[in-house]
């Protein structure tokens, strides 16, 4: 038997099978991927074989090779790391600028496990309707310059119903994987544009301005105009791993076109001299926030970037 991972709960996993029957499955024994050091060895969207046990289980003994997946760091087990989803078209990033706060520092870090896996990114500005005349004007500021680096943005009111037949068409006949932080109305957003899914939502801490979990485990759900979405968690922190730091100018799209342009073939465009990033840079041609998350992400600046603070 064929299928892919619709649900992991860690223990066991719901398998949807290419006859479209979905069956409970677990895995047989230790079961790890060779070079990759994960606390879920199986991820939703991965493609596995699965055969029938003598009791009548259904047990998981192969998993395809994945096109690609999105990964972080475990919070409480830095040395290890979890598989968001695999075998994903795009990802959409939900970000919020108030009722919580998204920074760049963690906008940022997602753009860049994303683009070291080949994954495009949608970023989706939600809860446009409750913004102030200050944060209407960096969200224009936000969109302006990740629109320039390639980045395709969007605004949308999940309330409102703002934008939700565009969101509809950018998902239309292909997996997502939609992630963002914890309270960004990423659930209230996926029932707005599939109401059948009658996700639960939760209400913000007024304290400390984050959502409450209410998604344990990641899932995949079909569309009824097409395609799959992958619900996860929300995500407080995100840690990379599993990257060179020399490699990490060529995740920042904007920087791309200038790497041989540098003096030395070992810049790392931080303190080198003749560095065509720095040149730029001092250009306004890389804007500044992204550049100081480039340091900040290279020098592994937990506080600022694991946390997901600065600007």
């Amino acid at each position: 038997m064929k299928g892919i991972v619709i649900k992991s709960t860690g223990s066991w996993y719901s398998v949807r099978l290419n006859n479209e029957e979905q069956i409970e499955a677990r895995i047989k024994g230790k079961f790890r991927l060779k070079g990759i050091k994960t606390t879920n060895p199986i991820a939703v969207g991965d493609i596995v074989l699965l055969k029938k046990e003598e009791d009548g289980t259904a047990v998981i003994y192969q998993i395809e090779k994945r096109k690609n997946y999105i990964i972080r760091k475990s919070v409480n087990l830095s040395k290890r790391s979890h598989i968001i989803a695999a075998n994903v078209d795009q990802a959409i990033l939900i970000v919020t600028l108030s009722q919580p706060k998204t920074y760049t520092a963690f906008i940022d870090r997602f753009l860049v496990s994303a683009e070291a896996y080949h994954i495009p990114t949608i970023i989706v500005f939600n809860k446009i309707d409750i913004y102030s005349t200050e944060e209407k004007e960096e969200l224009a500021f936000l969109r302006y310059n990740y629109e320039n680096i390639g980045y395709k943005c969007l605004e949308v009111s999940a309330t409102e119903k703002t934008n939700l037949r565009a969101l509809e068409i950018i998902m239309k006949d292909k997996i997502s994987v939609v992630s963002g932080h914890s309270g960004v109305g990423k659930t209230t957003l996926l029932n707005a544009i599939e109401p059948n899914l009658n996700l639960k939502t939760s209400e913000i801490s007024e304290m400390h301005q984050q959502g409450k979990h209410t998604t344990t485990f990641a899932e995949m759900f079909e569309l009824n105009f097409g395609g799959f979405l992958i619900d996860t968690p929300g995500i407080k922190a995100f840690g990379l791993i599993d990257f060179k730091k020399e490699e990490l100018s060529h995740y920042f799209l904007e920087m791309r076109g200038l790497l041989n342009s540098c003096h030395f073939n070992n810049c790392v465009h931080i303190n080198e001299p003749k560095c065509a990033i720095k040149k730029a840079l001092e250009n306004d041609e890389i804007s500044g926030f992204r550049y100081n998350n480039y340091v900040s992400i290279y020098n592994d600046d937990e506080d600022e970037n694991y946390r997901g603070l600065g600007y």
